[in-house]
Order: C-alpha cells, then structure tokens, then sequence
C-alpha cells in the first residue's frame, strides 16, 4: 500500500523511508537512532493538510494518520518536506524563519536527520 498522496508530491518521500525500513536490521538502527514516534503535518499548495508518522519506537514503520502518541510533532508545508527530505533545505534554518512549526520532544525532532539521509538515497528524490 503507497504512503504517497497525489496532491502531496513530497509524500512519496514516505514510501521511500518505509523501503529503508524493510529490513529487521535496519528497523533495529532506525529505532535504536530515533526512540520516538516521528508525526508529519504536512499542507499543500491548496491549502489542504494531511498527516504522516514514522514509528521508530515500537514497530519500525510509516503509515498515515498522526500515529500513537507522536513524541513530536512536525508541521510544514508539503514543498519544504521535499526540500528538506532531498537535501536542499535544512530543518534547522526552516524553524528558525517559522516555516517548520514542532510540538513536543524538539530534541527528538533533530534524531530525523539520519532516517531521512536514508530515503535520499532509497528513493533519488
């Protein structure tokens, strides 16, 4: 089943991250590195929201919805998510000009940066 929303183009990048956690051992790095339950609000060019999580607490996996309990919560628009998940832009500047909001764990929030290095190079985005 496709994580990947038509009117989020940056959505497939959720797909890419599922395939980097195929494994048992790369679920095992990934929750060992994360220990969290990573929520994405992301909102479109219409204005339009939807929401994504990255279990690397329990299960290892990615599915839709906000998840069980997220231990932080990210929210930006979905053409900085792509930005951010190929590398172009960087999470730190997007929060500090306001464009990426986070509730929760903000330490957790920087535990993101080796899981999404891993879709880059799965998915060539």
């Amino acid at each position: 089943m496709s994580l990947k929303s038509d009117k989020f183009p940056s959505s497939a990048a959720f797909d890419a991250i599922n395939d980097a956690l195929k494994t048992d051992a790369d679920k095992k790095d990934a929750i060992k590195q994360g220990n969290a339950v990573f929520a994405f609000n992301l909102k479109n060019a219409a204005g339009e929201t939807e929401s994504w999580h990255i279990d690397l607490k329990n299960k290892g996996e990615v599915g839709k919805g906000l998840g069980e309990k997220p231990t932080v919560t990210l929210s930006l628009s979905d053409a900085d998510f792509g930005n951010l998940v190929a590398g172009k832009a960087n999470a730190q500047r997007l929060f500090m000009s306001g464009k990426l909001k986070i509730k929760g764990d903000v330490m957790k929030a920087t535990k993101m940066e080796p899981i999404l290095k891993k879709a880059q190079t799965k998915a060539k985005l």
